[in-house]
C-alpha cells in the first residue's frame, strides 16, 4: 500500500511541477509579446516623410500624373 501511495504523490508532484513550468512558460511568452509590441509602436515611422523634398516631389509628381489621367478619361 504504500508503494502504491508514494507513486500517487510522485505522479502528483510532477504534474504539478509541469504545469508551474507551463504556465511560467506562457508569462515568458506574453512578456515578450508585449515587449515586441512595445519595439514595434517606438519604431514606427510616419507613413510619409514631413521634411524630405524629395518626397514632397515624388508625391507632387504622382498627383500630377493623377490629374492628368483623370482629364483625359473626362474629354
Amino acid at each position: 500500500m504504500q508503494n502504491r501511495e508514494k507513486k500517487i504523490a510522485a505522479i502528483s508532484a510532477g504534474i504539478a511541477y509541469y504545469l508551474q513550468e507551463e504556465q511560467e512558460a506562457a508569462q515568458m511568452m506574453q512578456q515578450d509579446q508585449t515587449q515586441a509590441q512595445a519595439q514595434a509602436q517606438a519604431q514606427q515611422r510616419p507613413a510619409f516623410p514631413v521634411n524630405s523634398p524629395w518626397a514632397m516631389a515624388g508625391r507632387q509628381a504622382i498627383m500630377e500624373r493623377r490629374y492628368q489621367w483623370q482629364f483625359r478619361l473626362t474629354r
